[in-house]
């Protein structure tokens, strides 16, 4: 049976093959009557918006330097939460996800969501096209887009991907975290002492400049990560929190794993022995997160920008 579901990458040269290869492929879906929905950044959210005219009435935009700034989110908070809601009808998705603006450290979870994409979309009546700017990004990243993406489309023309690997793109960026800034502070914590990381998280988020309501969030997200080490580790880990030009950062470590690599971005099957929903609301919660796990544990790295 063909799988009804289609992932694209359009590559693109500059700004008149991006609204070309997202003009008619949105314009074919108000034909089929297709479910419309474009998240890209700036500049090239409003120049598709002004030129599809009328057409963008039927055409819901966000930005994506906002609802997904951080790229775990995506998934769960922007795609599948859109098909969702239009579960009776084929979804025509334009993603942008990978632009020269995102960092060193947000590049490896890009990666790593758009190849889940395509196990969360199996099956489902979704055709998602990601644009990929030829004159900005690097080698690497047109590398990562062939491996993640089964068809590329350029100037018109569809091919299949010969370097597809979804699974080989999301272990390859399964990788070791670098070390915390020197002088950071280790904080071994058990059930009992839970109260007390969450106090020492909310007081380093508001010595930092972080606003209270996104203190809370921080406490939160981090409230959830070493929960989770007492419940599914040997009882506990070590949480480590220091601030960096833009951003309070959090890792919490236990020696639990956890082979499930879309845990945080997909919902967990009910069979699941790890659930997966903490992991998903601290992605909902932060501005990135990042995750390695390996036979010796797993180390997980919040972000929250001031």
């Amino acid at each position: 049976m063909v799988d009804p579901f289609g992932h694209e990458a359009l590559l693109y040269h500059d700004t008149t093959e991006l609204l070309a290869g997202t003009t008619t492929f949105l314009s074919e879906g108000v034909e089929a009557d297709d479910a419309l929905l474009v998240v890209t950044p700036e500049p090239g959210l409003s120049l598709l918006r002004e030129k599809l005219g009328r057409l963008g009435e039927r055409v819901t935009f966000l930005d994506m330097s906002e609802v997904g700034r951080n790229p775990g989110r995506i998934l769960p908070g922007v795609l599948m939460a859109f098909a969702a809601s239009n579960a009776d009808r084929r979804v025509r998705v334009v993603s942008e996800a990978v632009w020269k603006g995102r960092s060193e450290a947000e590049y490896p979870a890009c990666v790593q969501h758009e190849a889940l994409i395509n196990s969360a979309f199996a099956g489902r009546r979704a055709t998602i096209r990601c644009p990929y700017d030829l004159s900005s990004l690097d080698e690497r990243a047109v590398a990562d887009a062939e491996r993640t993406h089964p068809v590329l489309v350029e100037r018109n023309r569809s091919r299949v991907s010969a370097a597809y690997d979804a699974a080989a793109a999301v272990a390859e960026h399964d990788q070791p975290l670098p070390p915390p800034p020197g002088g950071v502070v280790a904080h071994p914590f058990e059930a009992r002492q839970l109260a007390a990381m969450r106090h020492l998280v909310f007081q380093h988020a508001l010595d930092s400049g972080l606003a209270q309501n996104v203190a809370e969030d921080l406490v939160l997200a981090v409230n959830e990560l070493t929960t989770n080490s007492v419940v599914h580790a040997t009882g506990g880990g070590v949480l480590r929190i220091w601030s960096e030009d833009d951003a309070v950062v959090c890792e919490v470590r236990d020696n639990g794993t956890f082979g499930d690599s879309p845990a945080g971005r997909i919902p967990p099957s009910p069979s699941s022995s790890f659930s997966g929903y903490g992991l998903m609301m601290t992605n909902m919660l932060c501005d990135l997160v990042r995750i390695h796990t390996s036979p010796e544990g797993t180390a997980i790295r919040v972000h929250v920008r001031r």
